[in-house]
C-alpha cells in the first residue's frame, strides 16, 4: 500500500492502509528524529496525500513548526466550529504569517446540519457528544476525504485515553500519523524555547487544552492537561479520534 499510494495519479477516497503498512511505517521510522520523519514523509509523498489537523491550540505551534520546515505548502485543516475563541483565531494568523504556512483550510459545520439539529446553538448544553458530531467529526470527515492519511498533534501524556499512542496507525483505512505521541511536556517547551515560538494567548491564564468556548475550562494545578475539556460531563475526547463510543461509525454528511 505505500508504494501504491506513491503512484496514483487519483486519489481513491476510500484508502486501503492497513495495520501491516502501519507496523512497517514504525519499523522503518524507529529511533529517527521527528523532523526527519514527517521531512521523508511529506517531501517525498511517501504515504500519498497527507494533511495536518490542528487545533492552533496551546501545544499546536510545534507540529505546525516541523510542518513548515518540512513543506510549508502541505494542507493544514482546523475545524471552525464556529464556537472557537477569539484567541484561537488571532493565534492562528499569527501562526500562519510566522511559519509561512500557504495552505490552511478553515473546516466549518454545514449551515443545513446546525439548522436542523442545533438551531438555539445549545445543544453543548445538554449532549456534548451529539454537537461535537454536528461541528467537528462530520466536516472534518468530509474535509478528509481527498487525502491518504493525516498527521495529529496528539501525545500520550495528555490523557489517560492516549498512554499507548503509536506513531503510526489506521483508522477506516486512512493513515493516522502521530508524529509527536512520544514527547514530553518538557520536551514540548524546549522546542518553543529554542524557536522562539509564540504561545497561544490564553495559556499563560491556565487554559492548558482549547477548545470551544462553551466546554473549556481552566485547569488546576495537578490536573490532567485536558481536564478543562467537558468539565462535569464523563467525556475526553471529542470524537475525531475513533468511532461515536458504542464501535459504530459516524455517518458523511
Amino acid at each position: 500500500m505505500v508504494e501504491a499510494a506513491r503512484k496514483r495519479d487519483v486519489i481513491d477516497v476510500s484508502p486501503a492502509f492497513t495495520q501491516a503498512d502501519a507496523d512497517a511505517l514504525t519499523a522503518r521510522f524507529a529511533g529517527v528524529d521527528t523532523q526527519t520523519m514527517l521531512t521523508e514523509l511529506l517531501r517525498e509523498h511517501l504515504v500519498g496525500e497527507i494533511a495536518v489537523v490542528s487545533s492552533f491550540g496551546t501545544e499546536s505551534a510545534v507540529l505546525l513548526d516541523m510542518v513548515a520546515r518540512a513543506d510549508p505548502a502541505t494542507p493544514v485543516l482546523l475545524v471552525d466550529t464556529l464556537k472557537l475563541f477569539p484567541e484561537t483565531l488571532a493565534y492562528r494568523d499569527e501562526l500562519v504569517a510566522r511559519l509561512g504556512l500557504t495552505d490552511v483550510r478553515a473546516v466549518q459545520p454545514d449551515p443545513a446540519a446546525l439548522a436542523a439539529k442545533d438551531s438555539n446553538e445549545l445543544r453543548w448544553s445538554y449532549d456534548p457528544d451529539g454537537c461535537c458530531e454536528i461541528r467537528k467529526v462530520i466536516p472534518l470527515r468530509n474535509a478528509l476525504l481527498p487525502f491518504d492519511g493525516w498527521i495529529t498533534g496528539r501525545k500520550a501524556f495528555q490523557a489517560k485515553t492516549r498512554n499507548t499512542l503509536p506513531r503510526f496507525e489506521v483508522e477506516d483505512g486512512r493513515l493516522k500519523i502521530n508524529p509527536l505521541a512520544d514527547w514530553t511536556k518538557d520536551d514540548l517547551d524546549r522546542y518553543f524555547e529554542e524557536h522562539e515560538l509564540p504561545r497561544h494567548p490564553l495559556e499563560a491564564a491556565g487554559y492548558l487544552s482549547i477548545g470551544c468556548v462553551p466546554c473549556t475550562s481552566i485547569v488546576q494545578p495537578g490536573e490532567d492537561p485536558r481536564a478543562g475539556r467537558w468539565r462535569g460531563w464523563d467525556k475526553v475526547e471529542c470524537g475525531i479520534h475513533g468511532s461515536d463510543g458504542d464501535g459504530s461509525e459516524l455517518p458523511v454528511f
